[in-house]
């Protein structure tokens, strides 16, 4: 019985050295590595560059008071349609104490001269029916009583102006109505009514009663890296999407490129303006985010692969072309010489053709079966 059990555990210990040699051996062997075979195609390859930037009217107008004052009627709200001479605002002028006060002074005068012009005249007057001055001195009399008439009248408007900033022969052109110099719709109107206002001048920009624009012509408004403002140029299309409106999209045209670069985060960037097309039926926002998609370069019915295919190295590119499928892949390195990639496919001019196996991603045995 011991001798069996001996035997037996012999018989134990070979197997078990004899499944390690196996496992070991198995092991050691190179496993069969497959890839995906692909195949080059002809079609069109085509950089493009994507900005960004916002839809915004070409021109912006802002209305501005030519007088101070404080807002005392707003007639218009944003998102209404205006057109040139519509009053927009009225203004209450407060008026300047020093104003005022030479305003007055000039009415005094010029009513303490009419009196006395109107005595002489009078005088003059009677004279004359007796034949006893000439009817030139009448008549020049009678002209400065019209004259000191007409300075009494103008005098007594300065004091109107200055007081209430409305002249008594002009009432409906006043400077305390604001009206549009533009058609167009509002956009905003950043005043109420109690609010203090002055005009512009010299020193000041004025304050900003409403802001105006034509809806109908607009612009697309952007930036673009200076790696690829070089590509560019004044009269290249665009396609123009936008992110509040999923299913719309316009064509543009660049109409100016700025000459100087502006620093943002470090990186330098340059201004771009196109004309945007939008159609009569669509109805944009000014200040709408966008994307406008220019192509730098484009190559047409050209052979062309995948790039993940395509190996880099320094200035030279290469693919893996296949040589031999039996018993396993074989491949070999090839220099290509490439042309425009969109990112995606990348256009070969020599190196390869259109029979060409070349490698591609490796097939791995999973338990579900190969994957790539």
């Amino acid at each position: 019985m011991k001798k069996f059990f001996r035997i037996l555990l012999w018989i134990l210990v070979g197997v078990i050295f004899v499944g390690t040699f196996v496992f070991l051996y198995l092991n050691s062997k190179p496993k069969e590595v497959r890839y995906e075979l692909v195949k080059p195609t002809m079609g069109s390859v085509e950089k493009t560059a994507v900005l960004t930037g916002t839809v915004e009217p070409r021109d912006e107008i802002a209305i501005k008071p030519q007088i101070s004052g404080i807002i005392s009627q707003i007639n218009v709200e944003a998102g209404d349609m205006v057109k040139p001479g519509d009053v927009i605002a009225v203004i209450k002028v407060i008026p300047d104490a020093q104003q005022l006060s030479s305003a007055e002074n000039r009415l005094n005068l010029a009513q303490i001269n009419l009196k006395d012009v109107e005595i002489r005249h009078n005088r003059n007057t009677k004279l004359y029916e007796r034949k006893v001055i000439a009817r030139e001195e009448y008549e020049t009399t009678l002209a400065e009583l019209n004259r000191a008439k007409e300075e009494v009248i103008a005098a007594r408007d300065a004091v109107g102006i200055v007081k209430q900033g409305v002249s008594q022969y002009n009432a409906s052109e006043s400077n305390t109505q604001v009206r549009a110099t533009t058609a167009g719709l509002v956009l905003d109107v950043p005043v109420k009514v109690g609010t203090s206002v002055i005009q512009a001048n010299t020193f000041n920009d004025g304050t900003t009663i409403a802001t105006v624009a034509d809806m109908n012509n607009l612009i697309f408004k952007g930036t673009v890296d200076e790696t690829e403002v070089g590509s560019l140029s004044v009269g290249m299309p665009m396609k123009i999407t936008v992110g509040a409106l999923p299913d719309f999209s316009a064509d543009a045209t660049i109409e100016y490129i700025s000459p100087k670069s502006t620093s943002t985060s470090g990186a330098n960037t340059f201004e771009i303006k196109a004309a945007l097309n939008a159609g009569p039926d669509v109805h944009l926002r000014a200040g709408y985010s966008a994307n406008a998609t220019v192509a730098l370069n484009q190559s047409g019915n050209v052979l062309r692969v995948a790039e993940s295919v395509v190996e880099f190295a320094g200035d030279s590119t290469f693919v893996y072309c296949l040589t031999d499928s039996v018993p396993v892949q074989k491949f070999k390195r090839t220099r290509i010489i490439t042309g425009v990639s969109d990112g995606i496919n990348v256009e070969v001019k020599s190196g390869i053709n259109a029979k060409s196996l070349l490698r591609g991603q490796e097939i791995k045995d999973t338990p579900e079966g190969p994957q790539k």
